[in-house]
């Protein structure tokens, strides 16, 4: 796999670097209360999620000045390296990445913790001191584009990334070369599902008892017996895009080419009247 799921080790090298920032996503208790990985700052996953679908561009996205605001106070800067990191086998984690990458961060400079800190917790060191986040000098605002926000981290939403709508994922179905994933759990699947998803739970790509993801040989054999080929354009959903975060980063960590994130996910597809085929 490449560098976009890191181990604790590749982190622990790096936390004095000046253009790597870690961020931990968890509620604000347990980053004070319980400790976190030294230097890194927190960013509660309330924060970057929309208080309800379809606030801003699309699903749960909490838009660009919010996420602007959110990157700055961090002290993350656009050309930095951001790995991110929860309690939650990752989920919470990738999706702070995947808003990220919407807004313009570099997908060659996110990270995402392989586990969690759980797993940073058995073999590094912790604590609860608070760093101070600081940026780059700030440089003068322009009007070009579709930036917004503070100079320091000018956040745009990116037109051409990969999340699409419910027009296109529409049409995804009937593709040929297209695959649909579910990444709900069986049971949300079995009640209803987008006609020929193929299911796959995000947490079969994780080793509960260690918390870190699979083996790579054992993600490749997993996904070939679902059919969820890399010769195919793969196309994501859940129910409000936080499960779709973390299969998008594992498939992007194992270089699949060409991955679609459907953001208003089955929310949006039922409340837009989109069939649903039922049982396994």
């Amino acid at each position: 796999m490449n560098d976009r799921i890191v181990d604790v080790d590749w982190v622990a090298n790096r936390l004095d670097a000046p253009d790597v920032v870690v961020v931990d996503v968890r509620d604000a208790w347990e980053y004070g209360g319980i400790g976190h990985v030294p230097g890194a700052v927190n960013v509660p996953f309330d924060t970057f999620r929309a208080e309800e679908h379809g606030a801003a561009e699309a699903g749960m996205l909490p838009g660009a000045a919010v996420f602007a605001d959110i990157a700055e106070t961090a002290g993350i800067d656009p050309d930095d390296r951001v790995v991110a990191y929860d309690d939650t086998h990752g989920v919470f984690g990738a999706r702070f990445l995947v808003t990220a990458e919407l807004y313009g961060h570099d997908p060659a400079k996110i990270h995402l913790l392989d586990g969690d800190y759980s797993v940073w917790n058995q073999s590094h060191p912790t604590t609860t001191d608070e760093p101070e986040p600081t940026t780059d000098d700030p440089e003068p605002a322009t009007d070009e584009g579709d930036a917004v926000g503070g100079p320091a981290y000018p956040a745009a939403f990116r037109t051409d990334g990969p999340l699409i709508g419910r027009e296109t994922m529409a049409a995804a179905v009937d593709e040929p070369d297209t695959t649909v994933v579910d990444t709900r759990e069986e049971w949300e699947y079995e009640e209803g599902h987008i006609p020929g998803a193929v299911r796959l739970d995000w947490r079969e790509l994780v080793d509960t008892d260690a918390r870190t993801i699979r083996p790579e040989a054992e993600l490749r054999s997993l996904l070939e017996s679902r059919k969820i080929s890399a010769d195919h354009r793969i196309v994501l959903y859940c129910n409000t895009a936080r499960r779709i975060s973390h299969t998008y980063t594992v498939l992007r960590a194992l270089d699949y080419p060409e991955i679609a994130f459907y953001e208003g996910s089955l929310t949006e597809w039922e409340r837009e009247g989109g069939a649903l085929e039922t049982g396994l």
